[in-house]
């Protein structure tokens, strides 16, 4: 938050400065403690409500992704990499393939 100062000369005008605070640093800790959303996203598709209405169990929905494509891993809906699906301890994983540069996910925000 900046002060104002009101100051009066020997002439009685009136003028007013601002002084701002110094410039404060984020401690990298706090943002290291900073919970993100991370998805791992398979494909995506656009479909009319009618044809969603009709999905039942064993419908299949296509998707726009190519089998073999990389999946893309986003962190709070900002692609950040690309990879592909592992097996980890019986739990499905992702091994990055590609991740994409800080420039270009600043031109995405």
């Amino acid at each position: 938050m900046s002060d104002v100062t009101t100051e009066q000369d020997n002439d009685g005008d009136v003028t007013e400065s601002v002084e701002t605070p110094p410039n404060h640093h984020i401690n990298p800790e706090v943002l290291q403690n900073i919970s993100v959303a991370i998805k791992v996203e398979v494909g995506r598709t656009k479909m009319k409500i009618r044809d969603l209405l009709r999905l039942t169990q064993g419908s299949v929905v296509e998707l726009e992704r190519i089998a073999g494509e990389p999946l893309d891993l986003l962190v709070n809906d900002t692609v950040v990499a690309q990879g592909e699906v592992v097996l980890v301890n019986d739990r499905y994983g992702i091994r990055l393939t590609r991740v994409v540069p800080a420039s270009d996910r600043m031109k995405n925000l």
